[in-house]
Order: C-alpha cells, then structure tokens, then sequence
C-alpha cells in the first residue's frame, strides 16, 4: 500500500516532504506504519547469512504488500546488500522503508554514513528511509543525510534502559540522579516529548535554510556525533554540494 509522499524542498540533502499531509521528517508513532514482517540479521554476521536473511525478507515483504505500507531494509553491515534489498522492495511496490540495526549503526559512523548517503542516493526520491533507536542529539544529522522519519520506539528502549533523552545529551540515570526514582512509564512521557521537540527544531530550521548550523551545534555532543560529520563532509561531499543553493 503506497503513502503519499511528495518532496516539497531541500537543506542540503535533508528533505521537507509531505506526508498524508503530515510535515516531515516526522515521527512515527506505533500504530502510524503497518511494517511488513522481516527475517532480522544481527549487523556484525557473514555475508552468507546475512543474504540469506535477506532473501526470506525480501519474501515475507512480497507477501504482505498488500496489508502493510512499509517494510525493512536488511542486508546487515553490507552496503551492497543493503542497496540490493531496497531496490527489490521498491520494486515489489513500497515506498517507505525502516533502516535495520540503527542501534549498532550509531555506534559505527563510518559504516552508518556509508550506509545512510548510498541508501539515499540508490532510492528512489519519493521513498521515505525511516531510523530506528535514534539518540535526540542524532535526529539532526540524521534527518540532514536524507533520513524522513524516526519511530518513537526509541523512547521505549531508552525508557528500559534507564536512559534520559534530553536534546544534546543521554543521561544514564543509574549514573546521573537527575529524576531519581522516576517510574519508567514517566520517563518514556518525557524521551516522547524530547523527540518531539527536537523534531520540531528540525523541521523549523528545515524552513529557515539552517539545518547546518544544528547539526554543527549538535556534532560538539559526542565523539561518535562529530566523527560522523567529519565522515561525511570528508567522503560525500559532492552529496552535500549537489543540494545546496548556489548565490
């Protein structure tokens, strides 16, 4: 079932879209995307494996298209792979497709970007790529390489974890007493409403032909945030260049 999505304008390689006449990048909240069902690959396994999971996803997607309006791009740690699944996908009849492994993704900038820019520059331009697991200080330059989308399960699986999610920061609450003994339903409330308001910021800087300057800002918050710019200005930056306005 294919989502009317249409692209409105650029910053940078990041996309102002609509969606069902929803803004985006947006949210994506639990009952917002029917995800057609998926063989999971862990992201570090060998190749054999991870095609062969592939294929059964491939299979499972072709058999739910028409129940479920998303599905997943597998492939693990191989962008070939990865490039591979989203075509077969597109080609099935989606549109809208959830990035397997965010959360290791984001532990590996190099592999993360490399993955993320060929993604998009393989898709077609009205096929959303939504992460999954996004840290808030992340959305930013996430949603500048062409990410449309973030499904709020990241509030969930911080929530578990014990973990605060403010705009610039992850507060381990076992380490940082900043709520202590808040319940874990409380704290997921407060993850959702830091997503949703760094989502807002997003969009508003989006708008204004500014999405730079916070994903610069937000680069200074952690090692794995500012290599990950320095990646991508270092290794993509005819991507970069081919959206920006000239003066």
């Amino acid at each position: 079932m294919i989502k009317k999505f249409e692209i409105k304008s650029h910053d940078g390689p990041g996309r102002i879209g609509k969606l069902d006449e929803n803004k985006t990048p947006k949210l994506f909240y639990k009952n917002d995307l029917k995800i057609s069902p998926s063989e999971g690959s862990a992201y570090n396994i060998d190749k054999e494996i991870a095609k062969f999971n592939l294929n059964e996803s491939i299979k499972l997607a072709r058999e739910n298209v028409d129940k479920c309006d998303a599905a997943v791009i597998q492939g693990s740690k191989y962008i070939n792979l990865r490039i591979e699944c989203l075509k077969q996908l597109e080609e099935i009849g989606y549109n809208v497709f959830i990035i397997a492994n965010g959360d290791e993704l984001l532990t590996n900038p190099r592999e993360l970007v490399d993955i993320i820019v060929n993604l998009r520059k393989n898709a077609h331009p009205t096929s959303m790529l939504i992460f999954t697991f996004a840290e808030a200080s992340f959305m930013p330059i996430l949603a500048y390489m062409g990410i449309d989308g973030f499904l709020t399960d990241a509030s969930n699986y911080y929530s578990h974890l014990n973990v605060l999610q403010t705009p610039t920061k992850a507060y381990d609450l076992n380490t940082y007493k900043l709520f202590d003994g808040i319940t874990q339903e409380k704290l997921e409330e407060k993850n959702i409403e830091c997503l949703e308001f760094v989502i807002r910021e997003i969009q508003t800087h989006m708008e204004n032909n500014s999405l730079r300057n916070l994903v610069e800002e937000r680069s200074t918050t952690s090692p794995q945030n500012i290599s990950t710019l320095k990646i991508l200005d270092k290794k993509y930056m005819d991507f970069i260049l081919e959206y920006n306005q000239l003066f």
